[in-house]
């Protein structure tokens, strides 16, 4: 019995691994960043988007970034061709020493077209923003708009380390 579950074990594994193999550049580097022992916040954001927009307006991520030094911070621009770090620049993110902003190729919007996931997660929304620690989920909030206190929360409660 032991040994059939260490086989299904390494089936997983290696089906994980060879997802991992097909990833894109840009998926590799998050996954990268994600496996400290940090708390990473990964966001998809799009410059079109009215809900990334009014997170933005608010100031709410600046100041978060600014609120929790320790974190790393990742805005990913999703579905559009447009520089999205000039447009953070217009809200202050950018120059933070804990924020990292990277651009997907796939600037697609088109059903069909557009980018559906990421490092084998689903992308439905934009905004959706994913906390990370030693390279394991802990949150998705996948359904729009943030909420600056809950996020707060799901960060301190990430970095407790329940290992």
């Amino acid at each position: 019995m032991m040994f059939r579950a260490g086989l299904f074990l390494l089936f997983l594994l290696a089906i994980s691994a060879g997802r991992a193999a097909e990833w894109l550049p840009i998926e590799r580097q998050v996954a990268e960043m994600t496996k400290s022992g940090a708390v990473t916040v990964v966001h998809f954001w799009a410059p079109w988007c009215p809900n990334c927009h009014a997170e933005l307006k608010s100031g709410g991520w600046k100041k978060f970034i600014e609120a929790n030094p320790k974190a790393r911070v990742v805005f990913i621009t999703v579905r559009d061709e447009r520089d999205g770090a000039k447009e953070l620049l217009k809200f202050g993110l950018g120059p933070q020493q804990n924020f990292v902003h990277l651009q997907h190729p796939n600037p697609s919007r088109r059903p069909g077209e557009e980018m559906t996931s990421f490092m084998g997660l689903r992308v439905g929304w934009v905004p959706a923003t994913w906390i990370f620690r030693h390279d394991r989920l802990r949150y998705a909030l996948n359904y729009g708009q943030i909420r600056f206190p809950i996020l707060q929360q799901l960060v301190e409660d990430a970095a407790r380390g329940w290992d």
